[in-house]
């Protein structure tokens, strides 16, 4: 009996079907088969094109080919404009599954804008960089490089790591305003006390500089912490366009006066980092405006699980910041000179340039890694490690073939001896572009006492390896150190991935598949055509 019969209303009258629309319908339809007929998810790939994992891998234990176009529509409507009593009506049932079809293009989109923001950022990080570095010399770049990277570090300490229990916590979407609120509270006050502690750590320690030109650096500090953990937010939103307009704002930021300066003679130590301090605050400005209204009141509960979670986390992640980019600056410092610093940077500032497609991937993949099943994130994680080594691998070859020659032209013949540093990075860099999709997929597996045993033995590593060697050779051994730990560090994440997540090993290395992926957008425009990647 049908429901209308059931409860005595009179069946609905239904219109008859225009055949223009029934064909419109057919034609979506079938186009909808052919690109899931020809095209693999983008991150999940075609399971055929790898060999199977095992006699048990079957076809249903794939993730869904339909997560992607989820995620971002999911993420469209959140980012819709919604009046006061207003409803959003539901998608039709005939435009949902092109829009599907959109949404996965959407994501190469998204992807091939942050890698453009990623490029503007680079070349004004490149050339506010070789301003300074030709103009106050290497002893000058040595002392800004102390200066910034002790600054950094506090405000890693002063985030408390907030961005991991976001993660975890997200899935709940009646906490999303909390957590914002928290992410901003939290990383003030947190930051404001980091700040202090660094402020009066530097006549104990000896730092090189004016005691005020550090507290011009530690001022941006607790403006720093909060805008990680806003932005944070912003990237659980898929808000990769607007989180681009602020990373590109503030690149201008720093870029900009500092050229100007260049210009009219006036680049001095003081202006840098005044400059620096202002790009450093700025993207909390830029994240407040945009996630707004934030309010002061924190929802206490929820303050005590996020700092539960977060503490969990914190000591690893701290761990690991002051191996990547603290310890050997600070050392190299101490059992050197501020002008083997200053060498040693460039070489570091270089060779990071590699890093900037594998950042942008692990930003992209991480509302899927966030919000996906489990079983689905794994296949995501490994598929977004693949395309980083691929990446990766590639841009520090390049660097490496054309660094004897390119690093002297651009910052001059007393830079000449960053080319070795360089070198020895290489290795270490490809590494440490598997950690991040790793640490990624970890957190969401409520794993803190492995990220954080990893990092600290890690970091352990790399002091001693950085006492040894420094005074043996100098930037070079630096960087040799460097190297060893993030291999030591890689090896560790990766084993704990293949454990806990029961995929095999040969799933972490790239193969034909990922490449013809990577190389599929190209090829595609070659041949005159847009394909869905």
């Amino acid at each position: 009996m049908r429901r209308e019969e059931a409860s005595g209303a009179a069946p609905a009258r239904r219109e008859p079907r225009d055949p223009a629309h029934d064909a419109t319908d057919q034609e979506d339809q079938r186009k909808v088969l052919q690109c899931r007929e020809e095209k693999s998810h983008f991150w999940h790939g075609n399971c055929a094109a790898r060999p199977p994992a095992g006699p048990a891998r079957r076809r249903d234990r794939r993730p869904s080919s339909r997560l992607l176009a989820a995620v971002a529509e999911r993420s469209r409507i959140d980012q819709e404009p919604v009046g006061r009593g207003t409803r959003r009506a539901p998608p039709s049932p005939a435009g949902t599954t092109m829009r599907q079809i959109a949404a996965t293009k959407s994501v190469a989109g998204v992807v091939f804008r942050t890698l453009v923001t990623r490029a503007v950022q680079l070349c004004c990080s490149l050339v506010t960089g070789l301003l300074i570095a030709r103009i106050l010399q290497p002893e000058g770049r040595g002392i800004f490089a102390v200066i910034t990277t002790v600054a950094g570090a506090a405000i890693v300490v002063g985030h408390l790591s907030l961005e991991k229990s976001q993660i975890a916590l997200w899935s709940d979407r009646s906490r999303h305003r909390s957590l914002t609120t928290n992410g901003a509270v939290l990383g003030l006050a947190a930051g404001s006390v980091s700040a202090l502690g660094a402020i009066l750590l530097v006549p104990v320690v000896g730092w090189p500089g004016e005691r005020w030109l550090w507290a011009l650096a530690l001022f941006a500090v607790p403006f720093g912490a909060a805008a990680i953990n806003l932005n944070g937010i912003l990237m659980l939103q898929s808000q990769m366009d607007r989180l681009n307009r602020n990373y590109l704002c503030c690149a201008l930021v720093l870029c900009l006066p500092v050229a100007a300066l260049a210009a009219v003679g006036h680049v001095t130590l003081t202006n840098v980092v005044i400059c620096w301090a202002a790009s450093t605050a700025l993207p909390f400005v830029l994240a407040v405006r945009i996630l707004r209204p934030i309010s002061l009141r924190c929802a206490g509960d929820l303050v005590r699980r996020q700092l539960s979670l977060s503490s969990r986390y914190h000591v690893g992640w701290v761990a690991m910041y002051l191996m990547v980019t603290t310890v050997d600056v600070v050392l190299l410092n101490a059992m050197d000179s501020p002008a083997t610093v200053g060498i040693y940077t460039v070489a570091v500032t270089v060779i990071a340039l590699a890093r900037i497609p594998g950042e942008t991937i692990n930003q992209v993949v991480l509302p899927e890694q966030a919000a996906s099943e489990v079983n689905d994130a794994k296949h995501i994680t490994a598929r977004a490690l693949r395309l980083n080594l691929l990446v990766s691998a590639a841009l520090v070859v390049g660097l490496v073939c054309v660094s004897p020659w390119l690093v002297p032209l651009v910052y001059g013949e007393s830079f000449a001896g960053s080319v070795a540093p360089l070198m020895a990075l290489a290795p270490g860099m490809i590494a440490l572009m598997m950690v991040r999709p790793l640490e990624q997929h970890l957190v969401r597996l409520d794993r803190p006492t492995t990220m954080t045993v990893v990092s600290i033995t890690a970091l352990i590593a790399n002091v001693l390896l950085n006492l040894v060697m420094i005074p043996q050779w100098g930037a070079v051994g630096a960087a040799l150190a460097s190297t060893a730990t993030y291999i030591l560090m890689a090896a560790l994440q990766s084993s704990r991935f293949i454990k806990s997540t029961g995929l095999p090993a040969r799933e972490l290395i790239p193969g034909s598949a990922d490449l013809r992926l990577l190389l599929r957008p190209l090829t595609a425009k070659l041949r005159g055509g847009m394909k869905i990647p």
